[in-house]
């Protein structure tokens, strides 16, 4: 990649162009045709990341005009330390950028958000399979050794 990157808060005006990356990251996940999220969740999503009361926020990486991928992450209380911690729930790259630094340079402004805000930790999840993905987490974070449990509703 020739031109640098650039990760920044999203703006309202990068809805169509945010969207894409975020159709995208869904159907990376399967969620797509039948089973993809509804408008109404998206648009909810959005709206979160413009609310002062949210703890929900999100960044884009740009290069050349073009975004390349997002992250989304938000802060929430423990019961293991006083200082908030920081979930990196999505982080996608568009397929043509992988590997190129973007969702390196996305991890790490998550990283000073948290830092800014006294967070004591940044974790993340990520699918067995995604093992691209893995190969850079391997590099700049340390496995948990916990196992996901869900119940969807």
């Amino acid at each position: 990649m020739t031109e640098s990157i650039v990760t920044r808060a999203v703006v309202k005006e990068d809805f169509a162009r945010w969207k894409v990356l975020w159709d995208g990251y869904n159907a990376f996940y399967g969620r797509k045709g039948p089973s993809a999220l509804s408008a109404e969740i998206t648009q909810m999503t959005w709206s979160r990341f413009f609310d002062a009361y949210e703890p929900m926020h999100a960044l884009v990486a740009e290069s050349s005009g073009k975004l390349l991928g997002l992250a989304h992450f938000l802060f929430h209380r423990s019961t293991i330390s006083i200082g908030p911690s920081c979930y990196l729930q999505d982080l996608f790259t568009v397929e043509a950028a992988r590997g190129e630094g973007v969702g390196r340079a996305l991890v790490d402004q998550v990283y000073r958000a948290a830092a800014t805000v006294g967070a004591q930790r940044v974790y993340w999840q990520t699918h067995e399979t995604n093992t691209q993905a893995m190969r850079l987490y391997d590099k700049i974070a340390e496995k948990s050794g916990f196992v996901v449990y869900r119940k969807t509703f």
